[in-house]
């Protein structure tokens, strides 16, 4: 196509608006596999994504933040999935996965007894982990225990501790409406919620807002997750201190620690605090990101990659 004919420079078409409610969606959503765990009311389904092959390496789980989906990960698992297995599941609440009954088991110990039966389905004695935001504080959790399967962990932007100020900035989001009468609406809201992901590009930001909603009975746009995690996150979350410090000092595993240098979760103070515990962790920084760093940008899935064979 010739330069002069109105067409050079442009962005390639917004992604189409998704025409999937969220039964259709959990129904014919790729690439999945449906696990078994159970809560403290019965039983519900876990939707994980598999990727690439069993090479005899260690396989990663890949684990997504408070409102995300283990879709954010796809790109990071095509590079981690050209030598080994990537299973990057839905947390309970989240993307295909089942809702729960009673919104006051959605926490970190329901998070990882599901996250543990998705590794006994999937075959995995041993793994290595990559968790975003909340993903990280489960593999905190999990590789501080006795006997955890975890043999090394990646933490993207989140400390044993989160400080009360950004608490309070996703409590407020949280708080938002959580229904689109049209789908427009969307990608503006994605924006700013999450203004601190990065490096983003425009398309980035269509495709993230096209995969974070599904269409609902009324015709509208209702996000891939469960209102009743807001309520609970507003409900605990700003009345108890919540610190992980205990576990973060029992890890025996090499460690990486991503960092967005505007993180309000992850800040230089922390982040000198973990790393008095776990001074021979890695640490990547990355300039003019808030929370989170992306993990599908070359920037993080390289040095992730790299990290990974290296140790």
């Amino acid at each position: 196509m010739s330069p002069d004919d109105g067409t050079a420079g442009r962005l390639p078409p917004a992604p189409a608006a998704p025409d999937w409610s969220l039964d259709e969606f959990r129904q014919s959503a790729e690439k999945l596999i449906r696990v078994r765990s159970i809560n403290p009311r019965g039983f519900h389904t876990i939707a994980c994504q598999v990727h690439g092959q069993d090479t005899g390496l260690r396989p990663v789980v890949c684990v997504h933040g408070l409102t995300r989906h283990g879709g954010d990960f796809q790109d990071l698992a095509e590079v981690l999935g050209a030598r080994r297995r990537v299973i990057c599941p839905d947390l309970v609440g989240r993307g295909a996965s089942d809702w729960l009954p009673d919104a006051s088991d959605y926490h970190v110990a329901q998070y990882n007894c599901d996250l543990t039966a998705v590794m006994a389905a999937t075959g995995c004695d041993e793994v290595d982990w990559v968790g975003t935001s909340l993903g990280g504080l489960c593999g905190i959790m999990m590789a501080g225990m006795p006997g955890s399967p975890i043999r090394r962990l990646v933490v993207n932007d989140v400390a044993p501790e989160v400080p009360v100020a950004a608490l309070r900035r996703v409590s407020t989001y949280l708080s938002d409406p959580l229904r689109f009468a049209d789908y427009t609406d969307v990608e503006p809201h994605i924006r700013e919620v999450y203004q601190g992901f990065g490096p983003m590009n425009d398309a980035d930001w269509q495709q993230m807002a096209r995969t974070s909603v599904y269409r609902d009975t009324d015709g509208g746009y209702a996000p891939h997750f469960d209102p009743g995690i807001g309520e609970n996150f507003r409900r605990y979350w700003l009345l108890y201190h919540f610190s992980l410090w205990s576990y973060w000092k029992r890890i025996t595993c090499p460690v990486m620690i991503i960092r967005g240098t505007g993180s309000d979760f992850l800040t230089p103070g922390l982040l000198a605090q973990m790393l008095e515990h776990q001074p021979g962790a890695q640490v990547l920084e990355l300039d003019g990101v808030g929370h989170t760093p992306v993990t599908n940008h070359p920037s993080v899935s390289g040095p992730v990659r790299d990290w990974l064979d290296a140790t």
